[in-house]
């Protein structure tokens, strides 16, 4: 009875060491991303062979990762369009774009804070840190507080650090 349970242990246990030594991590789908290049085809699937369905032409757009297939990731961006890129054109910096027509960027988490500057809809920022329902964000030279709600690129209460 014993022997069984050996060759059990031995068959599960290189598995278990090697995935520990390879650092095998899933990172988790859905998540925020954001375009590495100035240009990333999307393609209509996940390979080069498959058409390009349309070109992004902006560094740093935060995109959502939606699906991953080998070195394929489907993303999602601000309007709802879909499409395949390769993992080599996103990098995991967190960005958002401001989705009310206008806002104001405060230098701390109230509303009653002073106001530094007042943001359009479509501004994509670096996105620091995120807590309280709050988000401290940098646009070149300024660095504030926004409203989480007012922002896509990050998920309703997620807390960034």
């Amino acid at each position: 009875m014993t022997q069984p349970m050996k060759f059990i242990c031995f068959l599960i246990f290189p598995l278990f060491f090697t995935s520990l030594a390879n650092g095998v991590e899933k990172t988790p789908v859905p998540r925020f991303v954001s375009l590495k290049p100035n240009e990333v085809n999307a393609r209509v699937g996940p390979g080069p062979n498959y058409p390009i369905e349309w070109v992004y032409l902006k560094a740093g757009l935060p995109v959502e990762v939606i699906v991953e297939f080998d070195t394929w990731r489907k993303i999602r961006d601000v309007d709802r369009a879909e499409g395949w890129v390769h993992q080599s054109m996103l990098c995991s910096k967190r960005r958002g774009i401001v989705q009310k027509p206008e806002i104001l960027l405060y230098a701390d988490k109230s509303e009653t804070s002073p106001s530094l500057v007042r943001l359009q809809k479509g501004v994509v920022l670096d996105l620091l840190k995120c807590q309280d329902n709050w988000c401290q964000v940098r646009i070149c030279d300024f660095k504030g507080w926004i409203e989480q709600a007012a922002l896509w690129g990050v998920y309703p209460n997620e807390i960034l650090k």
